[in-house]
């Protein structure tokens, strides 16, 4: 997991659900760090550095486009 790249940070888990979904039907390698630390202890969300999303080196590209094109198309906003 040491090559996997930091691509963007959630303060609480609801907020990743949807970005899970749609890296999951699209086959992109990722995994959520301190999504469980976060769950269990939320107020310290910003002292763990959140929920920070990361992505293997090659599926990178594609799940970026996935999350901006999310952020700039949907009525769904990630906060």
């Amino acid at each position: 997991m040491r090559e996997y790249i930091f691509l963007i940070s959630f303060t609480y888990p609801h907020e990743c659900l949807v970005i899970k979904n749609l890296f999951e039907q699209e086959n992109i390698r990722f995994y959520m760090r301190n999504e469980t630390l976060v769950s269990l202890i939320p107020f310290s969300s910003n002292a763990f550095g959140g929920i920070r999303l990361m992505v293997h080196p090659k599926d990178f590209k594609k799940a970026k486009k996935i999350l901006d094109s999310f952020q700039n198309s949907s009525h769904l906003k990630i906060v």
